[in-house]
């Protein structure tokens, strides 16, 4: 089971990316054209969110508090909010908005990740919890902003 949350934890972050970009190389040009700006819009965003998050809270990883060692290596820094979770969660958010059924397969993965990065010890449910919150927030709030171009709406 360990190996199991380890893989999870460390290492299934490379399919999110990787699946955008597939998915990106074999869709329309106009869904390309709307995926990439808004990509481009919510991404930087969601970075500068959870930069701000971060210095307003501070949440010490589950391995420093309770004084166990985590099954993935980190660092003793301030675990709000995950990075790992927000990438994985702004990929599944922003494939969902024009894919749903691959977006909540990527949404699946993104929860494994972030459930198994809480096993692993190295983040508690709320850095999860407010990765996914800061994700959500920030696609559907740039999608409904950008919704208002008609190119985009059409």
């Amino acid at each position: 089971m360990e190996l199991l949350i380890i893989f999870c934890a460390k290492y299934l972050i490379v399919v999110p990316p990787i699946a955008i970009v597939v998915y990106f190389a074999i869709t329309s040009i106009e869904i390309k054209r709307k995926l990439a700006l808004l990509a481009v819009i919510s991404l930087p965003i969601a970075y500068g969110v959870s930069k701000i998050a971060d210095a307003l809270y501070y949440n010490a990883r589950p391995f420093v508090v309770d004084g166990v060692a985590p099954l993935v290596a980190h660092a003793a820094v301030n675990g709000f909010p995950s990075n790992h979770m927000l990438l994985a969660a702004m990929v599944a958010a922003l494939v969902c908005i024009y894919n749903r059924p691959l977006g909540f397969v990527l949404g699946a993965i993104a929860l494994c990740i972030g459930t198994a990065r809480v096993l692993a010890g190295v983040h508690h449910t709320l850095d999860i919890i407010g990765s996914m919150v800061i994700a959500a927030a920030v696609v559907i709030g740039v999608y409904v902003s950008i919704r208002t171009v008609t190119w985009y709406r059409d």
